[in-house]
């Protein structure tokens, strides 16, 4: 059932990339398509948090 759920959102890198344009960036224009992209793709960034936060703690507990 994981695979399911995972597979229905962007792979971690560009999810990630999408976080950086939110928050480093300096431009307006490219803050907010971070933003838009990640609402998008988890319909919140309360769901986007969540999903990142899950994937952080998998890939710790596997190193």
């Amino acid at each position: 059932m994981s695979n399911n759920k995972q597979a229905k959102y962007p792979p971690l890198a560009l999810i990630k990339t999408w976080v950086w344009m939110m928050v480093e960036s300096k431009e307006p224009q490219i803050r907010e398509k971070g933003r838009s992209n990640l609402i998008n793709a988890f319909g919140s960034l309360a769901n986007a948090n969540t999903y990142i936060s899950e994937q952080l703690k998998q890939s710790e507990s596997v190193e």
